[in-house]
């Protein structure tokens, strides 16, 4: 099998690689970089082909897609930076490589007749209540800029193909890049307290079990939209806080607050984040570890 990956500069592609390459796929990875720009920790994906790629220039994106013609696209690249969206100048931009470039990539899977693998993001739900999202649940309002254009690449994704894997997942931690483990040690180690929302909640996701998720996917064609976290049960941000500062070893004091409290966001956040998992495991697909579980494997693996 030959897997296309996009993003793969960033925490899910390099995992997503690394796993193909485990499994004896051929995987090419693209991003927007001329040269591969990830960690190079001596893992797979730091030799294995690189394609630089900006996803917003179509026909860029058809004939290199169409040129590699892999059997499977997992589209993890995207624009990630949820504060930044809501900036008068970035919106024009952030619906290029969130909404347009998914439909671009989406055209490029149905020519080579690709499955496609899309990420998704929770923030494609209004946040409110307390009830589990489930798949299958309409989506109408977005909270903000870049939820509404993650939405817009599901509905390109859907209009265009049939098969297609919509995951959707929240809180990402991986190897590869900034996240919400990384910063926060950080500021624990220069900082004697901080403060962090107990009102928003949900689970993390590893990209590295992700990753083996995915690639379990691609090898069936059991379509359509799935949600996918670490187990565990739904947690604030304040839990996963407490749990990760205490495996690491830090003393620094967490302070709970509200999201009202913590006042810094510029985008609206989703206070329910929880993501119904049960379909994962009704079509037969293993479920990711529990996340108290993947914090320790990353905190052993990752330089922090």
């Amino acid at each position: 099998m030959k897997l296309f990956v996009t993003g793969v500069g960033g925490q899910l592609g390099h995992d997503v690689v690394n796993e193909a390459i485990k499994r004896g796929y051929d995987a090419v990875g693209s991003d927007m970089a001329p040269a591969y720009s990830g960690i190079r920790d001596g893992s797979a994906v730091t030799e294995a082909p690189y394609v630089p790629l900006d996803i917003t220039d179509r026909d860029a994106v058809l004939g290199v897609i169409s040129a590699k013609n892999p059997d499977v696209i997992v589209h993890c690249a995207a624009w990630t930076a949820v504060d930044a969206a809501e900036e008068p100048e970035n919106r024009e931009k952030v619906d290029r490589i969130n909404h347009l470039g998914t439909r671009y990539v989406a055209e490029a899977a149905k020519v080579v007749d690709a499955k496609l693998v899309y990420l998704s993001t929770d923030y494609v739900f209004d946040g409110t209540g307390d009830r589990p999202w489930e798949p299958d649940d309409v989506c109408f309002a977005p909270l903000n800029v870049y939820g509404q254009s993650k939405l817009d690449g599901e509905m390109a994704v859907r209009e265009i193909l049939e098969k297609y894997f919509i995951i959707r997942i929240a809180w990402v931690f991986g190897r590869n890049g900034k996240n919400f483990i990384r910063t926060m040690i950080h500021a624990g180690k220069t900082h004697d307290t901080v403060r962090v929302v107990n009102d928003q909640i949900g689970t993390p996701t590893y990209t590295f079990d992700l990753a083996r998720l995915l690639a379990d996917m691609a090898e069936t064609d059991k379509y359509g939209c799935y949600h996918a976290t670490n187990e565990g049960g739904y947690i604030s941000w304040y839990d996963f806080c407490c749990e990760f500062y205490r495996q690491y070893g830090l003393k620094t004091k967490v302070v709970p607050v509200t999201t009202a409290e913590y006042g810094l966001s510029v985008a609206a956040r989703p206070y329910n984040s929880r993501l119904d998992k049960r379909k994962l495991i009704q079509a037969g697909f293993r479920p990711l570890p529990d996340w108290k579980d993947a914090v320790a494997r990353y905190l052993k693996e990752a330089e922090l």
